[in-house]
């Protein structure tokens, strides 16, 4: 098993909003601009194959954007070339970590110094959540979908093990990036599970974002 020691101190770090990749989870990306297709490359040729993704923030009185604290790697398991140069690819989630601080260079596109401490957990098996009441969820989710006209293949929502059926809601529900940020955040797997039903819960009550971050 990997751990925390074997995973590298510089990463390139991919910022884009709204784009959520937890641990042993997969998320396609598509390729196109120059500079990220110029990362794709290099990280081919590392052992890790990592990608940090991480969603920007803005900070008062300033126009650049900066990087959220906690991100998480991928290692590229999947990617295809286009007839014009594009890629499509696919990260499989490996650890959450923390930005310790951007680091500029040559390289047309952003890295970041990490560290992997207190994600420990990440590089292990999948998460269980033994309070999860699975029927009670899925009616929210169902009136979620109905109301946002999103469509699932709900045999497999049933089927899904928690961590998978949790996670993959997490990444592909409709949320703002700042709610998409306190689900990666989320500590365990049942604390994402407690913060995505009161995502929905709001959501379909209508309220203003702004209330539910007092």
């Amino acid at each position: 098993m990997t751990a925390p020691a074997d995973l590298p101190a510089t990463i390139p770090v991919f910022p884009l909003p709204g784009a959520l990749l937890l641990p042993r989870a997969r998320l396609p990306l598509h390729i196109f601009e120059p500079r990220y297709l110029a990362m794709l490359d290099d990280a081919l040729k590392t052992e890790h194959r990592l990608i940090g993704m991480v969603q920007p923030r803005s900070v008062p009185g300033q126009e650049a954007k900066r990087l959220q604290g906690i991100g998480c790697a991928g290692r590229v398991t999947g990617f295809s070339e286009t007839e014009d140069g594009r890629y499509m690819i696919t990260l499989s989630g490996m650890s959450r970590y923390r930005v310790s601080r951007e680091v500029s260079g040559f390289a047309p596109y952003l890295k970041a110094d990490v560290s992997w401490a207190g994600f420990e957990r990440d590089l292990g098996g999948a998460e269980t959540d033994p309070s999860f009441d699975r029927p009670a969820f899925l009616d929210l989710l169902g009136r979620f979908f109905e109301a946002r006209n999103l469509s699932t293949d709900w045999d497999s929502l049933k089927d899904a093990e928690d961590e998978l059926l949790i996670n993959s809601l997490s990444m592909l529900c409709p949320f703002e990036p700042e709610d998409k940020q306190a689900l990666l955040e989320a500590p365990s797997l049942a604390t994402r599970r407690e913060t995505l039903v009161t995502l929905i819960e709001f959501a379909l009550l209508g309220g203003d974002r702004d209330e539910l971050m007092q």
